[in-house]
């Protein structure tokens, strides 16, 4: 795997197949420059195990993101037309019920995961990756996780309001486990 994406560099553009409110569209990252931050989080397979929790509780609180100025978007190796088959299909048979709030992007090809080195060659799909990407387009938190444990949507909305406090409030800091509302550190 090559290095890491590193944090406070632009995210790799890229514009991809996607499934919005059950139908395909375009999606293109530097359409949100300038105007939204985005959380792009990498799953590896639509019909597995860990993925459909992660995606049905992303979307669950899609409406917290979208308070906060943030489209939430998943990416698979797997195709658009699986990606609206999952959606389409029942909770009860494996997918995602059919109410699914965040676009789920098509990385057929894995040029996607391979710009943000999330790819597991070995096995040709993405690792849990999630990157937080500012509105000037520069990644400003990143992490991966081994395929067989999800994220938490809680840290993910606490690392992203740190991050747009701190973008806003330029000579402070947020110290460990902070808050909305709790204090900062005056540098």
């Amino acid at each position: 795997m090559a290095e890491f994406l590193r944090v406070g560099n632009p995210a790799p553009d890229f514009e991809a197949d996607a499934v919005v409110d059950q139908e395909f569209t375009k999606i293109k990252l530097s359409s949100y420059q300038n105007n939204k931050y985005v959380v792009l989080f990498f799953y590896p397979l639509d019909f597995t195990f860990v993925c459909p929790t992660e995606v049905i509780a992303f979307s669950d609180r899609y409406t917290e993101f979208a308070k906060l100025n943030t489209e939430v978007i998943g990416i698979s190796v797997d195709s658009q037309y699986a990606h609206l088959a999952w959606i389409q299909t029942s909770l009860a048979d494996g997918g995602l019920g059919g109410d699914i709030k965040c676009p789920l992007v098509s990385d057929l090809t894995k040029a996607i995961a391979k710009a943000f080195n999330v790819l597991d060659p070995s096995v040709g799909i993405a690792l849990r990756g999630l990157f937080i990407i500012d509105k000037e387009g520069i990644v400003q938190h990143a992490t991966v996780n081994n395929l067989a444990f999800g994220r938490s949507i809680d840290e993910t909305l606490r690392t992203l309001k740190a991050i747009q406090y701190t973008q806003i409030h330029e000579n402070e800091v947020c110290p460990v486990d902070w808050q909305q509302g709790m204090a900062t550190i005056k540098i």
